[in-house]
């Protein structure tokens, strides 16, 4: 038998199943494995004191037929971003250092009431709203494939977790990339679902408008699929209104592959391991063209950071004592946000809309838009973004331009592994549908598949 920790859920359910393993075995064999490589990857914000009580109690269903499904006895980890009762939720600041839910965000409550064990918190860069893992309280997470490097951002410590063997799943979320880059930084898969999929209630402030989505990261399709159908459970009408899902595609699938976006850089590594991917999709007997997205992402992307500094502004106004605590950085970055005008705010509302309509229409044509997901390997992890990207110079933004137009309008993502760059450092690729077409994406596992 494999060594326990190196497992996913479908396999550890499996032997829970058999009663060749118990939870408690494998929340022992986790919690050795976060003991022997904390705080070196310094993917935890808090050991959850739980968590073998939990364990317990799932061994206890198994013994007596009672299991909750697919998850009961899975060792997971939350981001610190998502409210669990009982633990720290410090979204990565000083400003909620004491902050302690008394009640599950939706999302994780249906995780824990499917029996998951919940290991404990994963760092976060403070208030999600950067691509790297770094902050004032708990400092920089590294990769698990080199701690000097970063796992991206903002659910990096979640990435580092499921990449360092802790647990098979970890739960973050992701407005604008914040899933899809640290699986692409860690090889590992990870689903950005449509707007409204997965309800979200009683957690922290959203600073992103609507395009933030609850998720998970895993190292099997076969766990995203898992946990989709955990926390996308149907809720009651006063819940938010996910889209319809739409008939699925008959085959061959009409797939647009677009590796440049404009004239914005990308490693060449990166672009290698994508046509490798493109090609072998062409093999399946898809539809596959290449060619320029055909949407409008230029205008949005421009006033991007606009949007997570007119929350902030927001969130201080309301909560003084927040902005007193928070880091300087994003006071100032707050102070930029209150200076908007209306008219600035209205104006990006009026783009993402413009957006929508836009990608709905694309949908008419294609079935599926294949990019990269990440235009720069992982960096130093301290730093905040690498600043060339094939010997061209580049912003804050410059190694994350293919993510969050699909954030913006609202669409369904997953994130796919590919071939490694020459030096190791992980690779991967983004499967875009139409609004609503989750499962288009996780039902066609054996089509999309990447063989050699």
């Amino acid at each position: 038998m494999s060594e326990l920790h190196t497992l996913d859920a479908h396999d550890l359910v499996a032997l829970f199943r058999a009663r060749r393993a118990t939870p408690v075995d494998v929340f022992e064999a986790a919690s050795a494995r976060i003991a022997a490589l904390e705080p070196r990857i310094n993917a935890m914000t808090y050991i959850a004191a739980t968590g073998r009580v939990e364990a317990e109690a799932s061994a206890r269903r198994w013994r007596e037929g009672a299991a909750r499904g697919p998850l009961d006895g899975v060792p997971v980890t939350i981001k610190d971003n998502l409210a669990v009762a009982g633990m720290p939720a410090t979204f990565g600041s000083p400003a909620y250092r004491s902050f302690i839910p008394v009640e599950d965000e939706l999302p994780v409550a249906r995780i824990r009431q499917a029996g998951a064990v919940v290991l404990g918190k994963t760092n976060l860069p403070e208030f999600a709203l950067e691509g790297y893992t770094d902050n004032a309280l708990f400092g920089a997470t590294g990769n698990p494939l080199d701690p000097a490097l970063t796992t991206g951002g903002s659910t990096g410590g979640g990435a580092a977790s499921v990449a360092a063997l802790y647990a098979p799943v970890a739960l973050g979320t992701d407005g604008g990339g914040s899933l899809r880059r640290p699986a692409a930084h860690c090889g590992l898969f990870a689903l950005k679902t449509s707007i409204g999929r997965i309800p979200r209630r009683g957690g922290l402030p959203q600073l992103l408008l609507d395009f933030e989505v609850a998720g998970a990261l895993t190292r099997t399709l076969r766990d995203t699929k898992t946990v989709y159908e955990t926390m996308a459970a149907t809720v009651s009408a006063s819940a938010p209104i996910a889209p319809p899902e739409p008939p699925l595609p008959r085959p061959p699938l009409r797939i647009l592959a677009v590796e440049f976006f404009g004239d914005a850089p990308l490693d060449p590594e990166i672009g290698r391991s994508f046509q490798a991917f493109i090609d072998r999709l062409a093999t399946h007997g898809h539809d596959v063209r290449a060619g320029s997205l055909p949407l409008d992402v230029e205008p949005l992307a421009e006033v991007w950071p606009e949007i997570g500094r007119a929350h902030l502004a927001k969130l201080f106004a309301e909560r003084p004592e927040i902005g007193a605590a928070a880091s300087p950085k994003y006071r100032a970055m707050a102070e930029e946000g209150a200076r908007l005008p209306a008219t600035r705010m209205l104006a990006i509302l009026e783009r993402v809309a413009v957006l929508r309509e836009q990608a709905a229409r694309m949908y008419q044509e294609i079935d599926i838009v294949v990019t990269p997901s990440i235009a720069a390997l992982a960096w130093p992890k301290t730093q905040s973004h690498p600043t060339q990207i094939n010997d061209q110079p580049v912003g804050p933004r410059g190694h994350a331009v293919y993510t969050g137009w699909v954030n913006a309008a609202g669409l369904p993502a997953l994130a796919w592994p590919t071939n490694p760059a020459s030096d190791g450092r992980t690779i991967g690729v983004q499967l875009v549908a139409a609004s609503g077409a989750d499962r288009l994406l996780l039902d066609f596992e054996g089509r999309l598949t990447a063989k050699d």
